[in-house]
């Protein structure tokens, strides 16, 4: 098989994955777009690693590693991403622009409006 084929592939899909995180909205379907471009990453990986035949298959061995790290970010992005739903009601990203402040939106900037937090 020739190395155009998983090549291809792998740019049509990395293509649509950053598609889906320019264009999305959702924090899951960021999450899942991320997830897609790394799986072109690991595509391209074994491709060229059969390819080149190498004897170590540190591509594959890379590609091991990269599902490990994938695996790692889905859960811990999947665990915010409910958490801020729970917090919040709703995984749209541009409503979440305030999030490192603290305070929801519409509601004044000082503590002395909360004063759960002057406190």
């Amino acid at each position: 098989m020739h190395l155009a084929y998983p090549a291809v592939l792998a740019a049509l899909l990395f293509a649509t994955g950053l598609y889906g995180v320019l264009a999305r909205r959702n924090a899951i379907l960021v999450l899942m777009s991320v997830e897609l471009m790394l799986n072109a990453v690991n595509l391209n990986l074994v491709a060229f690693d059969v390819w080149l035949r190498d004897t170590l298959h540190a591509g594959q061995a890379l590609t091991l590693f990269t599902i490990a790290i994938a695996a790692a970010e889905i859960g811990i992005g999947l665990a915010i991403v409910l958490m801020v739903y729970r917090n919040r009601g709703t995984s749209d990203i541009d409503r979440l622009r305030d999030t490192a402040e603290g305070h929801e939106p519409g509601r004044p900037h000082d503590t002395a409006a909360r004063p759960e937090v002057a406190a």
